[in-house]
């Protein structure tokens, strides 16, 4: 029996190889927002999140609602093939994370430039988020109260700590 030698090309190459041929790929539209999040035959792919601090654009307004998509596979290919991760290993998260925000206050094209020029307390907050609704599937965290030491949950997605 012989066994079949295959070459590893480039990422990009077995990402473009790899594309679905019928279609090509669409471009980030926003999804129509729901409180819920957006649901796909029962699963939950779109989460909203509330940020800590903002992000301000060019005309001075500030930004803190938005969502955040579940990330594909190809999602987490496609920043290995960018040119300004591979200069800066660090750069992925900007790239990723530009990748699945669909939404930020009215802004809909969220590319690397706006999340770059975002508050580092804010990067933080989606890169937890992003882990938390990818690994997790929930925006839940368990916290513990620091004077009664007591335990509960509090939903990252929204609102702040101690309103109802």
């Amino acid at each position: 029996m012989r066994r079949r030698t295959v070459t590893a090309g480039s990422l990009e190459e077995i990402l473009q190889a790899t594309a679905p041929a019928a279609a090509p790929e669409p471009a980030a539209a926003p999804p129509a927002a729901a409180p819920a999040g957006r649901e796909d035959h029962g699963l939950r792919t779109e989460f909203e999140f509330e940020l800590p601090r903002g992000y301000v654009d060019e005309a001075g307004t500030v930004h803190r609602h938005g969502s955040m998509r579940l990330a594909t596979a190809r999602d987490e290919l496609r920043p290995q093939i960018d040119l300004r991760v591979k200069e800066n290993p660090a750069y992925l998260s900007v790239v990723l994370l530009s990748q699945v925000i669909t939404r930020l206050g009215t802004v809909t094209d969220v590319h690397a430039g706006i999340v770059e020029r975002m508050y580092a307390t804010d990067v933080a907050f989606l890169q937890d988020f992003y882990r938390r609704v990818n690994s997790e599937g929930h925006t839940r965290a368990a916290v513990t109260c620091p004077h009664c030491e007591g335990g509960f949950e509090v939903d990252l997605s929204g609102g702040r700590l101690g309103e109802s």
